[in-house]
């Protein structure tokens, strides 16, 4: 049976688990509705592993496991791909090209690397050339004839390029803009920005005494009249010699620039302007490295907290290069830009203060919309005309705006506003022209689930996808004519590659994986590069054609790795007891599993780390050393059990928001079915289970063990949150808005706060060098436990390591303490 034949039949057993399924069925498409059942599932006994797995073996160096294909994309004649490779704990990447039709890949020498058909690059609208920026230089390809050139060659770093209407090329470098004429080879500066006051020239004088200087000495009134005439003379000249370059623009000294686009005929620059004042770290924003190489203590710089990160927000401006005239771009067309969002927020904090609130409406900071999982620009043009589309979010997170740009009057127009109470997901939120059209389309969460919508010029929204399952990843065709997507509609565990089109809205399947994939459309829009896994299989790269066969193309995960019998999760469906519907987890069982013997198993529940993560799916888990651990576990006669708890991505914004000022809550609530399904179904012993996690798992780890002490016997915390008051602004701020507007918030959902509950041993690690989860964490945590008298936990540090862990003696040595924990705690 062939590895997809293999996956298919794998997710029948699985869906069968589930308990019941309702198949509902359109033109194209088979998608897949979960039934919520109470009855007892019958779970499949795992393969039996004639060799024991060991904690030096899994928590090793991971290069035995192989070393994968990393960042792969497309050649530009669609006929090969690029991608890397490299070594755990290796300072440098090693790159490659591998035809489509050929078995190995031939490893790129450093002389070839300027030729690589960089990811990222520009087209012309010609579709005969394409412009890329390789170690800060731009280059040039003829896409018939391969020909590479070198436009510059020099050691400022270009930062954009783009290819204007008639086919020169424009590339920008610090806050200046060039214009190369493809017809005299010239390099004309076409903008140069300077962030200072302008300058003043010669003055006519203004005091008494400079007023006197002038009527009585001659020579001084002399020099000033001299001044004056060069002065008028330069600007006469600049006027009237067509050689002389653009006059510079001044926009004051007291913002950065933070990003800017150029217009497709390369008359208008927009930007987006912050306070210069604004850094993302503060003085005494330091951690202390023991180890510094010189036998010192390095004060090392880190990042500011949410409760000292105050941003100002994004101003835009735009610039028109032909009447050299500046706009101040206003944001009054955004659909509640003045709107006083958090009004029961405060009101709720005033009132627990003993004051009140009164609502006032006032302009909202703003700013280009940031997310962390697209590599777009949030200001696109219309590569036919200058209509130009802008992505921007409110800093209070409440709002997302798709807004047109009057490039005339200045203002903003709404074209979509999505609000969301809680927060607007950072995910989710590509958008961009549809060639050949007026419409655009866009991502968004209205639904409850992100999918895909058109809006024409006459202002008709259709929605192209709708149901419950999560669209993203959007690509537009070459032709314009479709939209391809991922989504996850036969399981929230399991992702496909769909497409539909613009003009029907008919979709189809393209990929019938099961587990989780992700995908590149070739330049010519005739095959899909995917990057696939399977419960037990890592991810590798293969070839669809578009209508044809899936085919493997790399094949480097290890022998070693692949001949051991890895049992393979079961993910199944937790009833919520606590009105969330189902919560999805995987369970792997112990070895010899008898769901009928009379001695009960020992369980350990992994709570995943972000929050904001899937890990309850088909595919490979991101957690492999984890995935590992819990295989050594059921060798050792353990249940395990690694949920998706409320907060966890993959199931739709109501699921997301569900944590919204109550961090640690919820999650905990779907712990607690979790062991409840566990004793029903696995043969538990629902008193002798234990828990762990790292990040936002250590976090949960720390509420379960404060707030219901009888869940669990025995919790290990990794890199674990203790104050969301001490974490990073752009992640906490969005669930907890900001300890000023909303400290309610944060005393409900910091552990600090809760840890007089603890009564069960706990074992708190954490690296001393971790930049997102300070060890100040940990060392708060950990006063705090001692003047609570609290006897039962046990600390280890990690002087070397950051949040993720380097060095594989790190990770032997913390996965001893976690099992011994389990192993004296547990058994």
């Amino acid at each position: 049976m062939n590895s997809f034949l293999r996956h298919f039949a794998i997710s029948a057993v699985s869906l069968a688990i589930m308990g019941g399924c309702a198949a509902t069925v359109d033109s194209t498409v088979v998608t897949t509705t979960v039934i919520p059942t109470q009855i007892t599932v019958a779970l499949a006994t795992p393969v039996q592993a004639e060799e024991a797995l060991t904690l030096k073996q899994i928590m090793a160096n991971p290069d035995w496991m192989g070393i994968l294909a990393q960042g792969a994309y497309w050649s530009d004649d669609s006929q090969s791909v690029y991608f890397s490779r490299q070594a755990h704990q290796s300072p440098v990447r090693d790159y490659y090209q591998q035809s489509i039709t050929a078995t190995t890949a031939n490893l790129l020498e450093l002389s070839q690397l300027h030729l690589a058909d960089q990811r990222n690059g520009v087209i012309n609208q010609a579709k005969s050339q394409k412009a890329y920026i390789y170690q800060g230089n731009v280059f040039v390809k003829n896409l018939q004839s391969g020909d590479i050139s070198q436009i510059t060659r020099q050691n400022d770093a270009i930062s954009g390029v783009r290819f204007l209407n008639n086919g020169d090329l424009a590339y920008w470098q610090g806050n200046n803009i060039f214009r190369l004429h493809q017809t005299t080879g010239m390099v004309e500066q076409i903008a140069a920005i300077q962030m200072a006051n302008e300058p003043t020239g010669t003055e006519e004088p203004s005091s008494y005494i400079a007023k006197q200087q002038h009527r009585l000495m001659g020579y001084v009134a002399l020099q000033h009249n001299n001044d004056k005439a060069r002065e008028d003379y330069r600007e006469s000249l600049a006027k009237a010699d067509p050689t002389f370059s653009a006059q510079p623009w001044y926009l004051g000294d007291s913002e950065t620039i933070s990003e800017m686009s150029l217009s497709p005929d390369g008359r208008y620059v927009m930007l987006a302007l912050t306070d210069k004042n604004y850094t993302w770290r503060a003085e005494h924003d330091i951690m202390p490295n023991y180890l510094g190489k010189d036998g010192y203590v390095d004060a090392v710089p880190a990042r500011a907290r949410v409760a000292e990160d105050a941003f100002p927000g994004q101003r835009l401006v735009l610039l028109d290069l032909v009447e050299h005239t500046k706009k101040d771009i206003t944001i009054e067309g955004l659909t509640g830009f003045d709107e006083d969002v958090l009004a029961s927020v405060k009101a709720e904090n005033a009132k627990a203060q003993g004051k009140s609130y009164k609502s006032v409406k006032a302009p909202r900071l703003i700013q280009l919309m940031q997310d962390w999982e697209w590599s777009q620009s949030a200001m696109q043009w219309r590569e036919t005309d200058n209509q130009l589309m802008v992505m921007v979010e409110a800093v209070d997170n409440k709002d997302r705006w798709i807004a047109r740009v009057d490039l005339q009057k200045g203002k903003l127009i709404t074209e979509h506003r999505l609000h969301d109470d809680a927060w607007v997901n950072y995910n989710y939120n590509q958008f961009g022209w549809i060639s050949g059209t007026d419409s655009v389309y866009y991502l968004s969460e209205e639904s409850g689930f992100s999918h895909l919508y058109t809006k024409s010029a006459s202002g008709k929204v259709t929605a192209l996808t709708s149901g419950k399952y999560v669209v993203d990843n959007v690509t537009l065709s070459p032709d314009g004519k479709h939209i391809y997507y991922r989504a996850n509609k036969d399981h929230p565990g399991s992702y496909n590659v769909y497409r539909v089109a613009v003009a029907t809205g008919k979709n189809e399947q393209l990929t019938q994986w099961f587990g989780t994939l992700d995908y590149s459309l070739s330049p010519d829009g005739n095959a899909l590069l995917l990057t696939a896994s399977a419960a037990t299989s890592p991810d590798e790269l293969f070839i669809q054609p578009i209508g044809g066969e899936i085919k493997p193309l790399t094949h480097y995960t290890s022998d070693t790795f692949k001949q051991y019998p890895w049992q393979a999760p079961q993910v199944v469906a937790v009833p919520s007891s606590h009105g969330a519907g189902q919560v999805y987890a995987r369970v792997y069982l112990p070895q010899g599993y008898d769901a009928n013997q009379a001695d009960k198993y020992p369980a350990v529940v992994f709570n995943h780390g972000a929050g904001y993560l899937q890990n309850a799916h088909y595919g490979f888990s991101g957690y492999f050393r984890e995935f590992m651990f819990h295989n050594l576990l059921t060798q050792q006669g353990y249940v395990v059990m690694d949920i998706d708890y409320r907060g966890s991505k993959g199931y739709g914004r109501d699921w997301r928001t569900a944590v919204y000022r109550n961090m640690g809550h919820p999650e905990v609530e779907d712990l607690k079915d979790g062991v409840a399904w566990l004793a029903s179904n696995a043969n538990v012993d629902a008193k002798r289970v234990g828990t762990y996690g790292g990040s936002y798992g250590g976090f949960l780890t720390f509420m379960a063990l404060f707030n219901e002490p009888e869940l669990f016997q025995a919790g290990a915390a990794l890199r674990p949150v203790s104050d969301w008051a001490h974490y990073n602004a752009p992640y906490t701020a969005n669930i907890l808005n900001t300890p000023d507007i909303d400290p309610i918030a944060y005393e409900r959902s910091s552990p600090i706060e809760h840890a007089h509950g603890l009564q069960k041993p706990l074992l708190i690690m954490s690296g001393v060098l971790d930049d997102n989860v300070f060890f100040q964490d940990s060392v708060r945590m950990v006063q705090r436990l001692i003047e609570l008298e609290k006897p039962m936990f046990e600390t280890a540090i990690y002087p070397v390591e950051p949040h993720g862990f380097v060095q594989p003696s790190s990770w032997l040595d913390e996965y001893r303490r976690i099992y011994k924990l389990f192993e004296q705690e547990l058994k």
